[in-house]
């Protein structure tokens, strides 16, 4: 672990925050919003094939809009590959090194060796589906090339530690998005339910359905399936969410901190990166006496507020202290319902503020500017004009239109968002 030495303790080097890009739009936001890195997938090999995703001239632009802005791309090949998925791997290797990504994500023990072999320059960072849950299976990998583990999400913090005490590669980490009724994302009820193999990049995410019964004599009956009265969701688990625990994944050596979320909408990678952002800077403002005992120090409230509006199934801290129990699952509805709800992108931030619609906004809406702090402010929209600057009173969600907002000191930014509490609905 890298450290700095503080006068009177040691203050550890912040790690890395790793955001899911599963568009380029995406992946501007994660950096808008402050990530160090983010993790992406070509059209094939990567386990989000329902993704927007990047084709090879996606990719080259990903990267270089990525390097200009000093964040790092790493591109998952991350299948659990059968025998066709290896034509034309070692082509596809190649274009990645000759792009300069800055690593590879892999699980599939043939594909690790094809890249060896194809690109032996290029890093290669082993996948959570790879399930390393033990000292012997780190150092295992570490021996096969390895230059960082993404370590199994069913691991408590003791083990994490005693992992870092023991190897050098460098160590990643989920720390925030939606959990998998499997070993680490290893689940073959999409393959048994849908035919769409989730090993392979296509999982339909059954998981998250409501689930009925039907007894075999009565054809056509269906009766609720009640989990102690708590509902239906019986495969649903809340979200991983290690916001409070931070201090003590930094204090144990932890490299990279990851955030699931390819297929989430913009809004919610922007606004779950800029709040472990704003995490992390604060851990990095702090005395090095702070770190003396990172268990006593916490997240500010105004930081833990605000991963709530981000959207959410609720939150667990998974495995860190003890094996989840049914308070770890959200039984009763697929989601909770969120207080919050986009509104628009800015997308010109000059003369006049240009706004890419995700709502339907009317002259008068209250809107909450998200900048790249949590400095937040509430906005009226005085008057709203369309493309030909002619006032509008009501536009749709896909519109690009202008605003003009009550006197500010705040300095818009292109790629910043604005959200709003949502709408109370329309009666009958």
């Amino acid at each position: 672990m890298n450290e700095i030495q503080g006068s009177k303790s040691t203050v550890p080097a912040l790690p890395e925050l790793l955001a899911p890009a599963g568009s380029f739009e995406k992946l501007v936001t994660a950096i808008h919003y402050g990530a160090d890195a983010v993790y992406l997938s070509g059209k094939r090999y990567g386990l989000r094939a329902k993704a927007v995703n990047f084709d090879d001239r996606e990719i080259s632009q990903a990267v270089s809009y990525a390097h200009a802005h000093g964040v790092k791309v790493y591109v998952t090949v991350n299948i659990i590959a059968h025998n066709d998925d290896f034509a034309g791997l070692a082509t596809y290797l190649e274009f990645l090194a000759d792009a300069q990504v800055d690593a590879i994500i892999v699980s599939d023990p043939g594909i690790l060796q094809v890249a060896r072999q194809t690109v032996p320059n290029l890093s290669i960072h082993l996948s959570t589906q790879a399930n390393v849950t033990n000292l012997h299976a780190a150092k295992f990998w570490i021996g096969h090339g390895l230059s960082r583990l993404n370590l199994a999400r069913e691991l408590s913090f003791g083990e994490i530690r005693a992992i870092r005490a023991h190897v050098e590669a460098e160590l990643e980490v989920f720390v925030h998005g939606a959990l998998c009724i499997s070993y680490s994302g290893r689940c073959m009820l999409s393959n048994y339910l849908t035919g769409r193999d989730a090993n392979r990049g296509n999982c339909a995410h059954p998981c998250r359905y409501r689930y009925s019964l039907m007894e075999e004599k009565r054809p056509g009956e269906y009766f609720p399936v009640i989990e102690d009265e708590r509902g239906t969701y019986i495969f649903n688990s809340k979200d991983l969410c290690l916001l409070p625990r931070l201090p003590e994944l930094v204090a144990l050596g932890t490299d990279s901190l990851k955030i699931e979320g390819r297929m989430k909408s913009i809004f919610y990678v922007g606004g779950v990166v800029r709040v472990y952002r704003a995490a992390l800077d604060y851990l990095g403002s702090l005395p090095a006496e702070a770190w003396r005992d990172p268990v006593r120090i916490e997240i500010p409230a105004l930081i833990m507020e605000e991963i709530e509006r981000t959207g959410t199934r609720g939150m667990s801290e998974n495995f860190a202290d003890h094996q989840p129990s049914p308070d770890d699952m959200l039984y009763d509805e697929s989601r909770i319902d969120q207080q919050y709800e986009p509104v628009g992108v800015i997308r010109d931030a000059g003369s006049r503020l240009k706004v890419e619609l995700r709502n339907v906004c009317q002259v008068n809406d209250s809107v909450e500017f998200m900048d790249t702090k949590l400095t937040d402010r509430w906005y009226t929209v005085r008057t709203m004009l369309d493309d030909d600057a002619i006032e509008i009173e009501r536009a749709n969600p896909g519109d690009t239109v202008y605003w003009i907002l009550e006197s500010s000191d705040v300095r818009f930014t292109v790629n910043s968002m604005f959200r709003r509490k949502k709408r109370a609905p329309a009666g009958p």
